[in-house]
């Protein structure tokens, strides 16, 4: 039976009365819709219908040519610990009206709730509130670090108190081995005990308590259904003993699994920090405060005092506060935090510098360009914590498996005390047994397996300067089977020079001037290239007018009365004309792998005036990056808009034997989806022009410098423009995903093999208990094996 729901759907686009019919009759068309009202005033639509209709009536509300605003905010969240506990928090999250989509992640211990319109935050802390958790802005990245370091810190006494009580309560049994045999009196251990059991392990009952209120139990429950099970009985065997005799107890058992669930917990904690060192290491490089330059003069102020265009003077060994231009003075830049890089880059008058870089030997002062969450930094940083706060695809058969698994135990351990009663034991071995089944059961190792990996490989990706968007990325990059690159800028230095000019009649700085003043104020590769040749000849570049950009083909303009244009051999053919005298030069040019640009007069005489041959370097780590690929057994391909000839001498150069060239920007994606008919693809490209093609490929890999398009467009962004960076970033992705499937497996594997063994009586209740807390350390400590992987040949 489907449960209806009230929808409170904001909508964007309604102008009129008729637009808001047109929405009503749209979402009146979703199966299950009962009824519809679209108020314009309000731009809201009110809809009932069953609660799983919201992708459907989105999609309807799109359909009609409107949409459906949303925003998102991050939730701290206080009191989870299993899988079971985080699934149980998105759940209270996704019934808030507003709610499209929730992930919680269990060990970052953070919540991102996409949200529809705008939702009071205080629904959905109230929402967790009542699931029997706590929750709260996640606004200070520091303050949020702050409040687990003193966590952290609580656990560590916590756990101190507990070891130094129950170590009198083991020692007997650590001693028996060695024909010592001795026991602390019952009264001894109960005032040993007690403690641990009621004010150390408080923390259990009131996390299960809450988990049974909401209707749903976690590891906390079988915690403190088993340690409970464990002191009781030591109490009524206390009770019914006779005058003088010593009863079998059982308190070090129950104050023991305490002590070392919260040895597992601490540990588990500590290595969680560790797994988000890599956004510490990137909120260290925020200075705090700069030195403004006004009127000559210097001020200290804080960074929230700067505004765009501000002067900062930035002394040696500094932290540059601010994305900026250099206006004055020439130094070196480390920026090998954000980039990866690890060799000082020049910074001169002209040059840009990011935040968070170090200044080297040179004084120099810069306009600020970027402030607050618009710097590089700051975006390198809401990328990886987005990254890692996401899930995995991998994850939703995690939360599936979770949602079950402390019911099954629960009646593992009944049927297992039954079973040994029926069977003919004791009472207290029925109950003990049953007792090792509900410590060793524990579901924080399947909770944490997922997350971890993620958090420590995308965490040594971003040192390297890799930045993974999400998750998805990161798991759909070890399945890459093939990877397309585009040539200019990617595989080659992307900074052409002329290598060769020819004039049909006249002196070729005519010709070069003419192409020149076409080129005035274009950004593109080869206009700058002509340029720098015009500036080199002293040759001045007058303007023209009626300048047209010509998509695919090249530019076009009026210079003196001349229609001139300036583009490749099909604009050369668009405009009806041949090589003619420059068809030998075109052709042995084309075989050097040269790129030509053809000058030509449209109007009032269309001729052929001169030819640009282009040349471009490959980068230097081009090779060893196809290299690289062809060792992990993925194919390279080549998609440039380029002629032929030179994508074939780059080509030939670097090993790589399928070529797709002269292909359109349009055409570029269709290309991209062709490949993918044959396995999983990876594009790679400069993030702007082949933004169609990131966005067409299974993976979308952007080099650059980390622009916010390169940033959009793909699903992995290089912060640098070494092409090695593209099979570490497919390495590093196989990394992680084998990290995910050794958790899983483990995680799986110490329920699987210790559930029977504690059920048939083979595992007492304390090494029932220390397989339970190693098998979450093991779980993170093996994720964080990924903190020190390295790129080939990159170290």
């Amino acid at each position: 039976m489907l449960v209806s729901t009230t929808f409170d759907l904001p909508i964007a686009g309604m102008t009129c009365a008729s637009c808001a019919g047109r929405v009503e009759k749209a979402l009146a068309k979703v199966p299950g819709v009962s009824s519809v009202s679209v108020n314009l005033a309000t731009e809201q639509a009110r809809v009932e219908a069953p609660s799983e209709s919201l992708p459907a009536l989105i999609e309807a509300v799109q359909q009609a040519g409107y949409s459906v605003p949303s925003s998102s905010l991050e939730l701290d969240i206080s009191g989870m610990t299993c899988a079971s506990c985080a699934g149980r928090v998105e759940k209270a999250l996704a019934k808030v009206p507003g709610v499209k989509s929730v992930s919680v992640n269990l060990a970052s211990e953070r919540a991102h709730v996409e949200l529809l319109g705008h939702v009071d935050p205080t629904l959905l802390i109230n929402a967790v509130s009542q699931a029997g958790y706590s929750a709260s802005l996640h606004e200070n990245q520091q303050a949020t670090q702050d409040d687990q370091q003193h966590r952290l810190h609580r656990e560590r006494w916590a756990l101190i108190l507990a070891i130094v009580l129950a170590l009198p309560l083991v020692l007997p049994m650590l001693l028996a081995p060695f024909g010592v045999h001795w026991m602390l009196p019952a009264w001894a251990q109960f005032i040993l005990a007690t403690p641990v059991q009621f004010i150390l392990g408080a923390r259990f009952y009131v996390a299960a308590w809450k988990a049974v209120k909401a209707g749903a139990g976690n590891m906390d429950l079988l915690v403190a259904l088993g340690t409970s099970a464990g002191y009781g009985l030591s109490l009524y065997e206390w009770a019914i003993a006779k005058p003088g005799e010593m009863p079998h107890l059982y308190f070090e058992a129950s104050a023991v699994v305490i002590a070392l669930v919260l040895l597992g917990k601490y540990l588990e904690s500590r290595a969680k920090r560790q797994t988000a060192s890599a956004i510490r290491a990137l909120e260290a490089l925020r200075p705090e405060r700069a030195l403004r330059v006004v009127d000559g003069q210097e001020q200290d102020v804080a960074i929230s005092e700067l505004r765009i265009n501000d002067l900062v003077l930035v002394k040696p060994g500094e932290r540059f506060p601010v994305d900026g231009e250099v206006v004055e003075g020439q130094s070196h830049a480390d920026e090998a935090l954000i980039s990866g890089e690890s060799l000082p880059v020049p910074k001169q008058p002209g040059d840009k510098v990011t935040g968070g870089a170090i200044n080297g030997e040179g004084r120099l002062v810069i306009r600020t360009l970027a402030l607050g969450t618009e710097t590089v930094l700051a975006r390198i940083i809401r990328l990886v914590e987005d990254a890692q706060a996401a899930k995995a695809p991998i994850q939703k058969l995690v939360d599936k498996v979770s949602q079950i698994f402390v019911p099954v135990v629960l009646l593992i351990a009944l049927a297992t005390l039954i079973g040994w009663w029926l069977y003919g034991a004791p009472i207290e071995t029925a109950l003990i047994n049953a007792v090792a089944v509900l410590v060793i059961a524990c579901p924080c190792a399947l909770g944490l397996a997922t997350p971890t990996a993620i958090m420590a490989g995308t965490g040594v990706a971003a040192r390297h300067g890799i930045l993974i968007k999400d998750a998805e990325a990161l798991e759909r990059a070890h399945e890459v089977s093939a990877v397309v690159f585009d040539k200019t800028g990617t595989l080659t230095s992307g900074t052409p020079q002329i290598a060769h000019l020819r004039a049909v009649d006249g002196e070729d700085s005519q010709v070069l001037q003419a192409a020149g003043a076409l080129q005035r104020g274009s950004e593109h590769p080869l206009a700058k290239a002509v340029l720098d040749a015009c500036t080199a000849r002293d040759l001045e570049v007058p303007n023209v007018t009626q300048s047209q950009s010509l998509t695919g083909r090249g530019i076009a303009g009026t210079l003196a009365g001349r229609r001139l244009a300036l583009g490749n051999r099909r604009l050369l053919e668009e405009s009806g004309l041949t090589p003619g005298a420059m068809a030998d030069s075109a052709a042995a040019w084309e075989a050097e792998g040269r790129t030509l640009s053809w000058l030509i007069e449209q109007s009032p005489q269309p001729q052929v005036l001169g030819l640009f041959a282009f040349g471009d370097t490959l980068k230097a780590g081009a090779l060893a990056a196809i290299q690289q690929l062809n060792a992990l057994h993925i194919s390279s391909h080549l998609l440039t808009g380029d002629n032929r000839g030179s994508a074939k001498v780059v080509a030939e150069a670097l090993g790589i034997t399928d070529v797709h060239a002269e292909v359109l920007p349009a055409d570029k994606a269709a290309t991209v989806s062709e490949l993918k008919k044959t396995g999983v693809v990876a594009m790679v490209g400069d993030g702007i022009n082949d933004a169609p093609a990131l966005a067409a490929a299974d993976i979308g890999i952007a080099m650059g410098g980390g622009t916010d398009v390169a940033m959009h467009a793909a699903g992995i962004t290089l912060m640098r423009g070494d092409p090695r960076l593209v099979p570490a970033a497919l390495e590093i992705s196989r990394k992680t995903y084998a990290k995910i499937r050794q958790n899983l497996f483990w995680a799986f594997i110490y329920n699987v093999v210790g559930i029977p063994l504690a059920a048939f009586g083979f595992l007492n209740p304390v090494l029932a208990g220390a397989a339970m807390a190693f098998s979450s350390v093991s779980v993170v400590s093996n994720a964080l094996l990924l903190k020190f992987w390295k790129p080939k040949d990159l170290e």
